[in-house]
């Protein structure tokens, strides 16, 4: 990622939050996230307004999106996303319903990305499950790595989450 040249690759967890937000928003769905030179690719289904008539019931239709996040979106994003800290509860649920589940639900697969230190990051989204492929460098060469996470891990892993944050971080400086 171009916004972080100079430093360690280590802030998948503010970038994927950020694009959670901006998902959890715009409504989207089963999502494919796919990291970029210049930002990221993002692409999932939207559902669009219902229409119908006497004789049947309102029918909404779904549609693919495809979404461009350049660098510069992403740290607009990401200091919008600092501005709302602290505005609510961990939602019960991940799984699409809550009105945050991206934001929570990738902040905390960014949180483990980071661990990783990968080069290059490939996701997508179903049912609120997440699979991850990552390109990790090393000294025998670079290699692929794929990692699962289930609706399950990704509640516990929320659940899980406040115990990580630094005590400061909330208190501000």
């Amino acid at each position: 990622m171009r916004i972080y040249d100079g430093s360690p690759r280590q802030d998948f967890e503010e970038v994927f939050r950020s694009i959670g937000v901006f998902l959890d928003a715009r409504g989207m769905r089963d999502i494919l996230l796919l990291e970029v030179p210049d930002g990221f690719v993002v692409q999932g289904l939207v559902t669009a307004g219902a229409a119908g008539g006497a004789w049947s019931e309102a029918v909404a239709t779904v549609s693919k999106e495809t979404l461009s996040f350049l660098d510069d979106d992403i740290a607009k994003f990401m200091e919008e996303a600092a501005g709302r800290r602290g505005a609510g509860p961990v939602p019960e649920t991940v799984t699409g319903a809550a009105a945050s589940a991206y934001e929570h639900a990738l902040r905390v697969i960014g949180r483990w990305v980071d661990a990783q230190r990968p080069k290059d990051v490939f996701l997508f989204e179903q049912d609120g499950s997440y699979v991850i492929r990552l390109l990790i460098a090393a000294q025998s060469g670079a290699h692929h790595q794929l990692a699962e996470f289930t609706r399950e891990d990704v509640v516990n892993l929320v659940t899980q989450a406040p115990k990580f944050r630094a005590p400061s971080a909330s208190s501000g400086s």
